[in-house]
């Protein structure tokens, strides 16, 4: 399907490129809106530790269903970290990890919220974050709303002073500093007053508000089952 050139922007294949260009693929056969873009990719360590973490966001809207919140989409196969085990094991203390309250773009059928996710050092470090969808908005498809842009932003202890990384940055913090990552929203889908609009294809599209049934299968759900029969 790709064949970039040599200067194209490839870096974080698995993790970024081949969000956007699942994002292309769905859009072209006007499936959903566009979904997080990214897994928000954190790093920190120093010359005894390091550690490595991809963080979830909204999932675009369809034709008959919301986006969901706080997940990864089409490719992924981590889980993060727990908060107890993060604190325990390294220089770390995790003040918020919660929904982005609005992030998702509305329209007949919304996008997933993205999350807050605030991190404070406890000693030196040295960070870095390689994300997407920090100056462009996941789109919105049939009329729907884009969702909003993710940012990064490191607090400084010193002084309270704020200041934007910006989608790619390696950054040495202090003791005390706070990073807190605000991941994207997903795209809605159609608008919100249930009115076809115009297609980037030109072609009208009216969201149905049928209901689909939830897929219940895949490794999270014999996870859940696992659970379940202890």
């Amino acid at each position: 399907i790709l064949n970039p050139s040599a200067g194209a922007a490839v870096v974080g294949g698995n993790v970024l490129t081949s969000q956007r260009v699942t994002d292309v693929v769905l859009r072209a056969f006007k499936a959903c809106a566009a979904s997080q873009g990214c897994m928000n990719n954190l790093t920190f360590g120093d010359a005894t530790m390091g550690y490595y973490e991809t963080i979830a966001g909204g999932a675009g809207a369809g034709p008959t269903w919301h986006g969901c919140s706080a997940v990864h989409t089409h490719m992924t196969n981590t889980r993060i970290t727990d908060p107890e085990i993060l604190e325990k094991r390294y220089p770390i203390i995790l003040r918020q990890f919660a929904l982005r309250e609005g992030s998702g773009g509305k329209g007949q059928f919304n996008g997933g919220e993205g999350v807050v996710r605030e991190l404070q050092f406890t000693k030196p470090l040295v960070v870095s974050i390689l994300s997407e969808r920090r100056a462009f908005r996941p789109y919105g498809l049939a009329g729907g709303e884009d969702g909003h842009r993710g940012m990064n932003l490191l607090r400084f202890a010193q002084d309270q002073r704020v200041i934007s990384l910006g989608g790619k940055n390696t950054i040495s913090v202090s003791t005390g500093d706070c990073l807190l990552i605000h991941s994207p929203g997903g795209g809605g889908y159609g608008s919100a007053d249930g009115v076809a609009v115009q297609g980037t294809a030109g072609e009208a599209h009216s969201a149905q508000s049928a209901s689909v049934p939830p897929r219940v299968s895949g490794s999270l759900n014999q996870y859940s089952l696992n659970q379940e029969s202890v």
